[in-house]
């Protein structure tokens, strides 16, 4: 899971996501997969791009296809489903508003910085 967490965050500095972030749920009774990776992106352009990108270096580098993706119709907020780990792009409005990490505050959480 460590691996493919890796990758997923360095799929989104590729396409340079903001506020990148990854919530380990697997200590709590009930959570749908082991962990959440968050981001955010200032259009709905960027949202699609960065969804594509970690689609693309996932499989390249890992193998794995994603299950299921949900959001690409608008690209606000797409979610790419790896069953045990589930990626949340979000148009920064969006993130904002529905504050998902909040949700989650008891979970170990760890931030991600790219460089300039």
């Amino acid at each position: 899971m460590k691996e493919l967490i890796e990758t997923i965050v360095e799929a989104i500095e590729d396409k340079k996501g903001k506020n990148i972030v990854s919530l380990d749920l697997s200590g709590f009774d009930g959570a749908i997969c082991s962990a959440f990776v968050v981001c955010n992106a200032d259009s709905t352009t960027q949202v699609a791009a960065i969804a594509a990108g970690i689609e693309e270096k996932v499989l390249e580098k890992r193998g794995e296809k994603v299950w299921r993706v949900e959001g690409l119709a608008n690209s606000l907020w797409v979610v790419l489903d790896y069953t045990d780990v589930m990626v949340h792009i979000f148009q920064t409005e969006l993130r904002d508003f529905y504050r998902l990490e909040e949700l989650w505050a008891d979970a170990p959480a760890t931030s991600y910085q790219y460089e300039l």
